[in-house]
């Protein structure tokens, strides 16, 4: 809830309450109560769900973290807008000292992968800390919108998507293909399930899932031998990292991945790894929708 008021901080010195005053806007959030300034420019978003959002919302940030490498460390459907963007590190991992040398007005992150640095982030500017990442996408856009003093444009853009979606399910009738998405990193191969980015959209568009994937979890993770039972009418595929580095390449053109109904029908397709995995926010969730409607509805 934001709301101009005065902070009664309740601290026992000499059995007094201490006051201090909220000049902008208080927002509530995943570790408590900030006091975010009345207008927000320059933000600093941990990792790419933040920054999903800030650059969403308009206004892109002057730090962000990353999962990608630094020399080139912006997903590409971003990377237009963060041309003045300061990369601060890791997604889990932010540079303290460069946050410090940006200036913000506000960081934005999670309890999930920052949540040991909030003392010492507070110190440096507002934080306000969603509870966690990727199924929660939706919430979490609501709690930036309103650090950013965007709640309206938050409501809009998940109204938009959500349009989006149920004009996708009427489109798609009663032909509805079993989906399956499968990820390759460096040591290990993942069938991902329904407590995911990539899930809820699917599950928002009506498509059902294989048994591997059709599971109130995160992933399986599979091996070379295990590739029979990824199954579905469609498999979306996606690469982290370089790809000589994963089994990409000695699992797709391996007899037991070749012998795959969807492999046999031609229906595979290898999508960007950096909006449908790593975005995790409504921009990457309609880059998302774009992919569905380009494969499904118009394969």
């Amino acid at each position: 809830m934001v709301r101009k008021l005065t902070l009664i901080v309740s601290a026992i010195l000499g059995g007094a309450a201490l006051a201090q005053t909220c000049d902008g806007r208080l927002v509530e959030h995943a570790l408590g109560e900030t006091c975010v300034p009345e207008t927000v420019a320059r933000v600093v978003a941990l990792e790419t769900g933040e920054l999903d959002s800030a650059v969403a919302l308009g206004v892109p940030p002057v730090g962000a973290g990353s999962w990608l490498a630094a020399d080139d460390p912006w997903p590409e459907y971003l990377e237009s807008e963060l041309q003045l963007t300061t990369y601060i590190g890791l997604g889990d991992a932010p540079n303290l000292e460069a946050i410090v040398a940006l200036k913000p007005d506000l960081i934005l992150g999670s309890r999930e992968r920052h949540g040991s640095l909030y003392g010492q982030l507070s110190k440096v500017a507002p934080t306000v800390f969603t509870e966690t990442v990727g199924v929660v996408w939706k919430e979490n856009l609501l709690v930036h919108g309103e650090a950013l003093g965007k709640e309206a444009e938050a409501r809009a853009l998940l109204s938009a998507y959500e349009a989006r979606t149920r004009e996708f399910r009427r489109s798609l009738g009663d032909a509805r293909p079993e989906v399956s998405i499968v990820r390759f990193l460096p040591g290990e191969i993942r069938v991902y399930q329904k407590a995911t980015f990539s899930g809820t959209i699917l599950a928002d568009v009506g498509l059902p899932r294989p048994p591997t994937g059709d599971v109130e979890g995160f992933a399986a993770s599979i091996t070379e031998e295990g590739v029979p039972e990824v199954g579905g009418d469609v498999i979306f595929t996606t690469v982290y990292g370089p790809q000589d580095e994963t089994d990409y390449t000695l699992v797709t053109e391996g007899s037991l991945w070749k012998g795959l109904a969807a492999v046999e029908a031609g229906d595979v397709y290898r999508v960007p790894e950096d909006y449908w995995m790593l975005g995790v926010g409504v921009g990457a969730a309609n880059r998302v929708l774009d992919d569905l409607e380009l494969y499904i509805l118009d394969r």
